[in-house]
């Protein structure tokens, strides 16, 4: 088996290493300097090659602030008995760590729905602000709707 390195070793290990490579390269290459003509130009915006659908999806719309990246997920709803409330189902299939097999690991979140999810339809939650008690996931797509 392998041994692994102690704290220490990483660490003294690391920065030795980085400086002769880095001194290495300086002295084999003393031109390469980057022209100031090159530093100083502006970089401009450059427009994703593809559909009008998927620059669509990118796009903000009216009235949504711009926030960090929030968690999303896609599940299955499993009940929509509440009023604008729905439970969704994720599944992950998560590697056991002795018998080196994928198990099924399913979590349940409450999200608020004003799309009308029912159950069985394949929604993308996204997470929130706490909504109530137990509810801090919005449903924002309905990927997939339920076979009848």
């Amino acid at each position: 088996m392998f041994r692994r390195k102690k704290k220490e070793e990483a660490v003294e290990a690391a920065p030795e290493e980085a400086s002769s490579e880095a001194a290495a390269e300086v002295s084999a290459n003393p031109e390469s300097e980057v022209p100031a003509a090159v530093e100083a130009a502006p970089l401009e915006p450059v427009e994703p090659a593809g559909d009008a659908e998927a620059s669509a999806a990118v796009k903000l719309t009216p009235g949504a602030r711009a926030r960090g990246n929030r968690v999303q997920k896609i599940g299955t709803v499993s009940s929509d008995k509440m009023q604008k409330t729905v439970v969704v189902r994720v599944d992950r299939l998560v590697l056991h760590p002795k018998y080196r097999r994928y198990v099924r690991r399913t979590s349940k979140f409450m999200a608020h729905d004003d799309l009308g999810a029912t159950t069985g339809d394949r929604v993308r939650i996204v997470e929130t602000r706490p909504l109530s008690a137990h509810k801090r996931w919005r449903v924002v797509e309905i990927v997939q709707k339920a076979a009848k």
